[in-house]
């Protein structure tokens, strides 16, 4: 009978059994109703047994574990879950479920059926994820960085105490890919003690935990340049590299003797390379200005050709003689400031006052001269560039701030009519068939082709490529009449090479005027001189 109940017991399913439910919030509640359900447990007879056989094993060193296993008839006797309900008062079991139906069903496909796979929630799998942001940049390849260091090693061997400046310029274009005139910026930069040497490890040290090596070119050379409290570049943390430059380049050697050109040579370079460069207009270029622009690759350029006169970007010799000349003729007093009356010359008066006027009332850009009513070198060098260049961007936003009189961002009929009265003053004077406004006004809303016959954007000015040609109908009166003439030299000089920009023409054309005035007056001179020579011969 016994073993009949224990078989019966043994194959008691729990879900069948009917206990009361007691929600877990009741019984952190009520903490008193716990103690007193586990004190009528512990009360019943069975649960005496259970924990009498439980002693009995323990004390036999039997494993809990082989509890179930256990030969012992006591413990197999026993009721697992002794009913804390009295004989007689259970309620009765629901009926036994028929086959096929969920509840079988359930029991089928039950956990512990299937070999427990909740042990997979228990210990969930852990995913590593592999780091995304590394404050340098990511670090390079294993394989880069071995090869750099074999060759970083082969150029330190035999130099234990380190490489000086001068054996360091092939090394920085060598081995670091850079410019060769940025040698002593990046020497400067690892020898912060000035001990006038650089070790295998100092460079180590600065070039590969700086994170250098996986830098791009354009990164190098900004976090090389600027300074260790800016997020950009200023004009004179250019300074360094042009006197290399300058120093070292053979294309520039015949300026050693004259100091002072060599200073206005690397003003020009960096007043135009802020001109191109710093869109914002504000002095400070930043790494992704340095990026977008052209300024790497004439780097790259200057350092390889021995002609600097081929580099037309930036670093032409040539280029900055047009501009240095070109301000020195205006500036009559040579106290390196030009006021109105100068400017109005500029071009045999090509110009008008009216565009003058709103020039130095510096609505197209704010003076960097501190000299009210003048405009310094550098102020010069971006009126120029707009000027003799309207093709580029820069000087299309130039005269298009000069034109919008009210500043709103639109050109409309009436602010182009302002500049064009004077013009048409001009032709009149010059005895020239003057052109109606209102035909002018149909020639240029045809020329930029606007979105809005109403009025003229800089977004239409910019996708134009006659734009140029629009403001010199405005105020230019030289290059007005060229257009409508269409001068054939310079149709001619435009399909000879396509590549080079109105600037490019520009200077290449006053070039060969300056040089030919320069080299008139040397011969006159010469002539002088031989004839004096002859007079005072006889004597």
């Amino acid at each position: 009978m016994d073993v009949e109940e224990t078989g019966k017991l043994e194959s008691l399913d729990p879900d069948m059994l009917q206990l009361q439910e007691v929600s877990p919030f009741s019984l952190k509640s009520s903490p008193y109703v716990a103690e007193e359900l586990f004190s009528q447990w512990l009360s019943l007879p069975d649960t005496s047994r259970l924990v009498k056989s439980l002693l009995a094993d323990a004390k036999a060193g039997v494993p809990f574990s082989a509890l179930e296993n256990s030969t012992n008839t006591n413990a197999l006797s026993i009721n697992p879950l002794p009913s804390l309900f009295p004989a007689g008062s259970t309620p009765p079991l629901s009926p036994r479920s028929s086959p096929g139906s969920p509840r079988t069903m359930k029991q089928r496909t039950s956990p512990s059926s299937l070999g427990s796979p909740l042990k997979l929630v228990r210990d969930p799998v852990r995913e590593i994820i592999p780091q995304f942001y590394f404050k340098n940049g990511r670090p390079p390849p294993n394989e880069m960085k071995e090869h750099f260091l074999f060759q970083v090693d082969n150029r330190f061997h035999g130099h234990l105490d380190g490489l000086q400046l001068l054996e360091f310029k092939s090394f920085t274009k060598e081995i670091c890919k850079l410019p060769s005139f940025f040698s002593t910026a990046l020497f400067r930069k690892i020898d912060v003690s000035f001990t006038g040497t650089i070790t295998r490890d100092q460079f180590i040290d600065y070039w590969i935990r700086s994170n250098m090596l996986a830098m791009d070119l354009p990164t190098q050379i900004y976090t090389i340049l600027k300074q260790p409290h800016r997020t950009y570049l200023v004009q004179d943390d250019f300074k360094p590299i042009l006197r290399e430059l300058l120093s070292s380049h053979p294309g520039l050697e015949f300026l050693h003797s004259t100091p002072e050109f060599q200073e206005r040579y690397a003003e020009t370079v960096i007043h135009r390379i802020f001109y191109y460069m710093n869109r914002s207009g504000n002095g400070r270029l930043t790494l992704r200005e340095l990026k977008r622009g052209n300024l790497i690759d004439a780097m790259l350029h200057v350092d390889e050709e021995e002609d600097i006169n081929k580099v037309l970007r930036y670093f032409s010799y040539e280029h900055f003689y047009v501009i240095y000349c070109k301000f020195w003729e205006l500036d009559t007093d040579h106290d390196f400031f030009i006021d109105r009356e100068n400017l109005i010359k500029y071009g045999n008066h090509s110009l008008t006052y009216r565009i003058v006027d709103r020039i130095f009332s510096q609505v197209p850009r704010k003076f960097s001269s501190k000299v009210e009513g003048k405009m310094n070198y550098e102020d010069f060098v971006h009126f120029i560039l707009a000027e003799e260049d309207k093709s580029s961007e820069p000087s299309l936003e130039y005269w298009f701030r000069c034109i919008d009189l009210d500043g709103n961002g639109v050109l409309t009929s009436n602010e182009m009519l302002f500049f064009y009265e004077e013009q048409l003053h001009r032709m009149e004077c010059m005895a020239q068939e003057p052109v109606l406004f209102e035909d002018i006004l149909c020639q240029l809303v045809d020329m930029i082709g606007p979105e809005n016959d109403g009025y003229i954007t800089l977004r239409d000015v910019k996708s134009s490529k006659l734009s140029g040609n629009v403001f010199n109908i405005l105020f230019n009166l030289n290059k007005f009449i060229a257009f409508e003439t269409r001068d054939p030299f310079l149709i001619r000089q435009e399909r000879e090479d396509p590549n080079m920009t109105e600037w490019d023409r520009f200077a290449h054309r006053e070039y060969i005027r300056l040089s030919m005035e320069e080299d008139g007056e040397d011969m006159s001179n010469a002539s002088g001189d031989v004839w004096e020579e002859s007079l005072e011969a006889p004597f």
